[in-house]
């Protein structure tokens, strides 16, 4: 799998690698979509009823003024947003993947097929119109 996917990124076409890119940043919206609207709220619900994309670590809490105003916005690492991307990563990964793998197996079969069966020669043709001619 690693040959051909190095057979496609070095060896391919500057004009299906731009038609790839295209296609890959629409096809991306649609699979952060069904990644964020979709699977997470499902999963979070399986999980205990929380939304993945609030789970955080706060390394320093907001500062608040005596209003409730936000001074100092909070400092934290959200690893809920992060899990959501690696799962749109790892879709998109594998639909690329499959569309590759099913270019390359569709060009090997292409590279695979018998020759066209060879007509006769010049002499072969030559050869019955003598034989014609002599009838």
């Amino acid at each position: 799998m690693w040959k051909e996917f190095k057979d496609f990124a070095f060896k391919g076409n500057v004009i299906d690698m731009a038609v790839g890119v295209i296609i890959g940043g629409a096809f991306g919206k649609i699979v952060s979509s069904v990644v964020n609207d979709l699977m997470m709220p499902i999963l979070g619900k399986i999980l205990g009823g929380f939304n993945f994309s609030d789970l955080k670590c706060v390394l320093t809490a907001a500062v608040l003024n005596e209003q409730g105003e936000v001074v100092t916005p909070e400092n934290a690492i959200y690893y809920g947003r992060f899990f959501q991307n690696v799962i749109d990563f790892l879709i998109i990964a594998f639909c690329i993947f499959l569309f590759v793998k099913t270019i390359n197996t569709l060009r090997r079969k292409k590279e695979e097929a018998p020759p066209a069966p060879a007509g006769p020669t010049t002499e072969d043709l030559l050869t019955e119109i003598r034989d014609l001619l002599k009838k």
